[in-house]
């Protein structure tokens, strides 16, 4: 009997032995699940977290524009040598200037419609292909195509332009092939921020029937436009072609149409269309630069006002708190021309009293009516 007890206690020391082991490896192998479980939560976290800051930190991008670029016969033939035309020589002193900016807008105001159809200046312009390639050239990648003039030359010139600048890397707006191409508003991407370019004009010099030619603008389009991509992208800028000609202050409907667009959320208004001149101002939150005036023409030859443009830049910061501008940069321009020849566009910074007698006091007179001072 004494026997068959101690066999008793040994048999349930050895149980008891491997239930304390069984305990053992159950409590090791719970704590490795849930350091695994914590380490992937954690690991979760710090994923999101990363993702967080990216989302919130901010990006940045610049902006840099001109006005018309408006070639007339004089303009041209100052540029023709040996058989091609050769503007170069017009721009030596913008250049640099223009290299500095991500973002580079001028307004093409003489069609580049198609040597086929001969090349024209004032009243119904056609532009040889040349100046197209020296805008890129120099860098300009955001083109304006909707003004008055665009219709200049009829329907096959406007489609000529729109295939010659679709051979181009540049983005632009205002002038479509189709209605389809009209309506589908495309989103771009720089820096990280993704923006969208819209073109309007108020105006034109002749009509068509096929409305997906030149963009017309009304409310109604414009708010149709901006909401296919309002929550898509993070800065809207829109061209417009407004305003009344050789008028250096801006027209009521001028400043009735950036408020709307400021209202349907417009960031940057690029202004044009007068040939002078006008404000650069804040509506609410969105830069409006009433009118750039010319870039490039022969209107020196009418007066002073319309010979003088403007140059605006400006840093543009996107963050979770919204849009951001800074360093805004203004600086007029002198399209300077020789009786009609040795065309040139100077910056002030670069003019003599030589180049242009009391220029000091010129630019003080018309850096009042940028800063929307009286002149």
């Amino acid at each position: 009997m004494a026997k068959v007890h101690k066999r008793k206690i040994k048999k349930s020391v050895y149980l008891l032995f491997i239930l304390i082991i069984i305990i053992i490896f159950s409590i090791i192998f719970i704590n490795m699940i849930s350091n695994k479980e914590e380490k992937s939560v954690n690991d979760d976290k710090n994923i999101n977290e990363t993702n967080k800051e990216i989302e919130n930190k901010d990006k940045k991008i610049s902006l840099f524009a001109v006005g018309d670029v408006l070639i007339h016969e004089s303009v041209y033939e100052d540029a023709y040598e040996n058989g091609t035309y050769n503007f170069h020589k017009m721009f030596t002193d913008i250049e640099p200037i223009v290299k500095k900016y991500d973002l580079k807008f001028c307004n093409q105001e003489s069609t580049i419609g198609g040597s086929a159809l001969g090349i024209s200046g004032y009243p119904s312009f056609n532009s040889p292909d040349e100046i197209g390639d020296e805008m890129v050239n120099l860098g300009f990648n955001l083109i304006s195509l909707a003004n008055n003039h665009l219709l200049d030359k009829g329907e096959d010139a406007v489609l000529y332009s729109n295939s010659y600048w679709d051979t181009k890397n540049v983005i632009t707006a205002g002038s479509y092939s189709s209605y389809e191409e009209q309506n589908e508003i495309k989103v771009y991407e720089k820096n990280g921020i993704k923006y969208a370019f819209l073109a309007y004009t108020t105006t034109s010099n002749s009509s068509t029937s096929k409305g997906y030619l030149i963009n017309m603008y009304s409310n109604q389009k414009a708010s149709s436009d901006i909401s296919k991509i309002k929550d898509k992208v993070d800065l809207i800028i829109v061209s417009m072609h407004w305003g009344e000609e050789y008028n250096n202050t801006p027209t009521a409907e001028q400043k009735r149409i950036a408020e709307y667009l400021s209202n349907l959320g417009v960031n940057v208004i690029i202004g044009h269309h007068p040939h002078v001149i006008q404000p650069v101002d804040y509506v609410g939150n969105t830069l409006v630069i009433y009118s750039l005036g010319n870039f490039i023409s022969n209107q020196l030859s009418i007066g002073l006002n319309s010979g003088i443009g403007l140059m605006v830049g400006v840093d543009i910061t996107v963050s979770s708190d919204g849009v951001k501008f800074d360093n805004l940069y203004k600086e007029l321009i002198l399209q300077y021309a020789d009786n009609s020849t040795n065309f040139k566009v100077i910056p002030f910074s670069k003019l003599n009293d030589k180049l242009l007698n009391n220029y000091k006091s010129v630019e003080e007179d018309y850096m009042k009516i940028v800063n929307g001072d009286e002149r």
